[in-house]
């Protein structure tokens, strides 16, 4: 999908600073912001409290005020805004999520483990455990590029410099890796 000319004007409406441009930006794109964080989050398996949530959430528009507008500036596009701004959205909310993770006190995870939801967590930790037990089957390279794009939430480009893999031979491996997955996983039930 293009870049609406809705987006268009309110893209340079901000670039150019107009009045009230960044509050228009932020109202029709905050709802997709959200959305990131909390699939994100369940994806990962983390329970946010509504602090944490608005916490990433102004990271992220804060990602996008930095630097006087620069990754607005470098949008070239080719997709459209909202598509452009999930990615964006993605990666500093898995890094955020990443920094926070790091940074957790252990009473608190002691008391999120005491909460009263112990068998959703109880699953968590057996399906943690299945994924592990599945990437095992994998061969090492292939267990790293699902770990870094399924688990880390890393770009094509960051896992082919880290494993050194060209970028479009990431996506095959994934593909390869995930068909393994699926037969090694229906083999096993």
């Amino acid at each position: 999908m293009a870049l609406s000319e809705i987006d268009r004007n309110l893209l340079q409406r901000c670039l150019t600073r107009e009045p009230r441009s960044w509050e228009d930006f932020v109202d029709r794109f905050l709802g997709l912001v959200v959305h990131v964080v909390d699939h994100t989050a369940q994806c990962r398996s983390i329970r946010l409290t509504n602090e944490d949530r608005e916490d990433v959430c102004a990271e992220v528009f804060l990602t996008l005020l930095n630097d006087d507008f620069a990754a607005l500036r470098h949008f070239r596009g080719e997709s459209s805004l909202a598509t452009y701004l999930t990615v964006i959205s993605r990666r500093v909310v898995v890094r955020e999520m990443l920094k926070r993770r790091a940074t957790t006190p252990l009473s608190q995870v002691e008391e999120l483990a005491a909460d009263d939801d112990a068998p959703q967590a109880e699953k968590r930790i057996n399906d943690r455990d299945e994924v592990q037990r599945l990437l095992a089957g994998l061969d090492g390279k292939e267990a790293e590029v699902v770990r870094m794009y399924h688990l880390e939430g890393r770009s094509y480009d960051e896992i082919s410099s880290s494993v050194g893999m060209p970028a479009n031979s990431v996506g095959p491996t994934l593909s390869r890796a995930r068909q393994k997955l699926r037969e090694a996983s229906s083999r096993r039930a």
